[in-house]
């Protein structure tokens, strides 16, 4: 079962609602980080990433992305990943569909500037074949779905197409983010994330965690 914290707001709500006003007012020339729910400082991610099971992947057998029905609708139009545009973006015009047709991102991954929605990825922090092996192959499709749409916590963000793909459904001991800057935050997110939803971690994935943690001020 997805554990909570008390101390953290519900953010759904006020997303959509963010969704659906106008572009932020700001100096064109400002393109500022992602807003993802900030996930617990580095002390508490150790102690979450000490929790974590540790096993080796499942099998991939009769895994696909649609048992994992994401960029669900929001309300208003708005999907998931409209959302997450909005929220992470600047400036961010949006038209009758809710769609992002202008604004201004900071993809965290690699520190590039983009200025077309069409160079934004979202981001599952842990990827859908990455939850798979770790335990979501048990899972409901309702429970994937809530995984795949996850606004609440520190699941998804916005950053360029190339760096997305170029992760692809890899853990961090095989692919970390080429801005060692946000390594911090990466560990926390994606330890935390993987307590919450209670999914496993291999060694080498824990260990990489871990180094990646240390970084962190």
């Amino acid at each position: 079962m997805l554990t909570t914290r008390a101390q953290r707001p519900v953010a759904v709500v006020a997303l959509a609602l963010a969704a659906l006003l106008g572009p932020a007012v700001v100096s064109p020339a400002a393109a500022v980080p992602a807003d993802m729910p900030e996930p617990p400082p580095a002390a508490v991610a150790r102690e979450e990433l000490g929790k974590l099971t540790v096993e080796s992947p499942h099998s991939m057998d009769g895994y696909a992305r649609a048992k994992f029905p994401h960029w669900a609708q929001q309300g208003n139009r708005c999907d998931t990943r409209e959302i997450v545009l909005r929220r992470d973006g600047q400036e961010v015009g949006q038209d009758h569909e809710c769609r992002a047709v202008s604004g201004i991102w900071k993809s965290l991954y690699d520190d590039k500037t983009l200025t077309s929605a069409s160079q934004v990825d979202i981001d599952h922090m842990v990827p859908l074949a990455n939850a798979w092996r770790s335990g979501a192959d048990g899972w409901t499709t309702d429970r994937r779905k809530a995984f795949a749409n996850d606004l609440e916590h520190s699941q998804l963000i916005a950053v360029s197409a190339a760096s997305n793909r170029s992760k692809g459904d890899q853990s961090p001991d095989q692919w970390s983010p080429p801005s060692s800057a946000y390594w911090c935050m990466y560990a926390r997110a994606w330890t935390d994330v993987k307590h919450l939803y209670q999914l496993s971690v291999t060694q080498p994935e824990k260990d990489k965690l871990g180094s990646m943690l240390d970084t962190c001020a």
